[in-house]
């Protein structure tokens, strides 16, 4: 192959692509993937065009993803009362859902933490609203997870303008 550069960078674009689908499907590592894309993507420019400074920003904004995803659901299902139970329920259902398509990774999780927080002996009340909480939670750390991955690439997009 005389250029391997442009497979490296048609891999990257596949590992960055597949990490903005995994930051809303919980199967894949959704911002990991979008930096390891562009982590391979800069070594194959020599890393003439996204340095040091850059990756470190890129990795820091990938560590905060992952954080802010996580926190936020814990966030949701605890001002709410949920309990552990809840909580699992939520994650079961996250992957149950995904094979229901958009109305699963929509209906899973509330349904999962429905049925946790029933299973260790709440009132349906109680339940709905833990339900819902953990619910809004997820889909608020989603959101902010989808959001910094298309910071991710601004900041690199502007590294390789610059």
């Amino acid at each position: 192959m005389q250029n391997p550069q442009l497979l490296y960078y048609v891999f990257a674009g596949i590992l960055i692509v597949a990490g903005l689908i995994g930051s809303i499907l919980p199967v894949l590592p959704g911002v990991p993937l979008v930096f390891a894309g562009m982590l391979l993507a800069a070594w194959a420019d020599g890393f003439a065009h996204v340095g040091t400074f850059t990756l470190i920003l890129l990795g820091v904004l990938c560590v905060l993803a992952l954080l802010v995803d996580f926190v936020a659901g814990l966030l949701g299902a605890r001002r709410v009362g949920a309990s552990k139970y809840a909580l699992w329920g939520a994650m079961c259902g996250t992957l149950v859902g995904i094979f229901f398509g958009l109305p699963g990774l929509l209906l899973g999780p509330f349904l999962g933490a429905l049925a946790g927080e029933l299973s260790a002996g709440s009132r349906m009340d109680h339940a709905a609203r833990v339900g819902v909480g953990t619910w809004l939670g997820l889909l608020f750390g989603t959101l902010a997870k989808i959001a910094l991955c298309f910071t991710m690439l601004g900041v690199f997009a502007l590294a390789f303008v610059i």
